[in-house]
């Protein structure tokens, strides 16, 4: 079967995220390995035809077989994210199609060079994917995570990540609260600035490849001030959505 050919995935679990943020795991009749940072279409239909597709990064890492994670924020009316949000349950069918995508991705090799990657928001999705395949494939290059959220509860995947950085010495989380930071936070308490970039960059003996992945401003402005600091253009990779994404 080819990969853009539709598929009818079934649900197998709905794990809440944050308030607004879920992730739907699917199990495939016909799956693929993918490659941390792909993502999948997503096709909905309704009774009278009309359809509806978006496409969501996996979340999952390639060495999860058989089956795919998707997280989905729930977007202000948006007419898929809000139809997975209160329509789809264990055991429901989703058509989607994939793995799709040949430039955001990063392969988990003995060789790996110093990763940074820097998320905003739901942006940390396809991150995630790359850092559970490092973690599956026993990869210890240097890696930070530079994560950019609006307050506490909007970290996606926190346990998970700070248990990431916990076990592992070669990984470094890194948080910055935009809005609000939690009660005796001394962390980063603002958005990514020119100071704060060079600051994460200097933990690097090297330039780090750099995966940017958020809203269209913070991705324009990571991008930027990395070069500033002197990481090549061409070692930096970017994925960007709007405020209309689904």
């Amino acid at each position: 079967m080819s990969r853009l050919e539709w598929q009818l995935a079934t649900v197998a679990a709905v794990l809440p995220e944050t308030p607004r943020v879920k992730t739907f795991l699917l199990n495939l009749p016909s799956w693929t390995p993918h490659r941390a940072g792909q993502h999948y279409t997503l096709r909905l239909t309704a009774p009278d035809g009309y359809q509806a597709q978006r496409s969501y990064s996996i979340a999952s890492a390639p060495e999860q077989t058989g089956q795919i994670a998707l997280t989905v924020e729930l977007i202000d009316e948006g007419e898929v994210s809000g139809y997975l949000f209160e329509g789809i349950a264990p055991g429901d069918q989703l058509e989607v199609r994939g793995p799709i995508g040949g430039y955001f991705v990063w392969e988990a090799t003995p060789q790996a060079g110093p990763l940074l990657l820097v998320a905003g928001g739901s942006g940390v999705v396809p991150l995630m994917a790359m850092l559970r395949h490092r973690q599956r494939a026993g990869v210890h290059n240097p890696t930070v995570l530079l994560y950019s959220v609006r307050t506490p509860e909007d970290v996606i995947y926190g346990p998970e990540l700070h248990a990431m950085a916990s076990a592992d010495s070669s990984f470094t989380l890194l948080l910055t609260f935009t809005r609000q930071a939690p009660a005796g936070w001394a962390g980063y308490q603002r958005r990514l600035d020119a100071a704060l970039l060079a600051e994460v960059v200097s933990r690097f003996p090297t330039p780090p490849q750099c995966f940017i992945c958020g809203p269209n401003g913070l991705v324009e402005s990571a991008a930027t001030g990395l070069v500033a600091q002197g990481v090549p253009a061409g070692a930096i990779r970017t994925e960007r959505f709007g405020p209309s994404g689904s």
